[in-house]
């Protein structure tokens, strides 16, 4: 399988009584988004803590201030993120009116695959 050429890095937290939804919906809003033509595959990921033996040395892995909750979306062209088949999917469902707004922190990057 040939990886996408670029990685789409959105970042966010919840509002902590709209978690539940958030992971509910979040299923359904990255289903739309996968369909998009050029999207190769999607995973999510919630940071855990942890630690790295780095030099001998164990390094907390705190996260503190970065969001919880990360998507990746692997693409074949940024210009995936301005089409309007990426807009369509990213407003259908109920994420944009039901769960977005209960968003914050969010954070969004795109990362060339070297």
């Amino acid at each position: 399988m040939a990886a996408g050429k670029y990685l789409f890095i959105v970042s966010m937290d919840v509002a902590p009584d709209k978690e539940a939804l958030f992971n509910e919906v979040y299923a359904e809003h990255i289903g739309f988004l996968g369909k998009v033509p050029g999207v190769r595959s999607v995973m999510r990921a919630k940071t855990e803590s942890a630690a790295v033996m780095i030099g001998g040395e164990m390094k907390p892995l705190t996260g503190a201030g970065e969001p919880a909750y990360v998507a990746i979306y692997e693409l074949d062209s940024p210009d995936i993120l301005t089409s309007q088949a990426w807009h369509e999917a990213g407003e259908a469902g109920r994420w944009a009116s039901e769960v977005r707004p209960h968003t914050n922190n969010r954070r969004h990057i795109l990362r060339k695959v070297l």
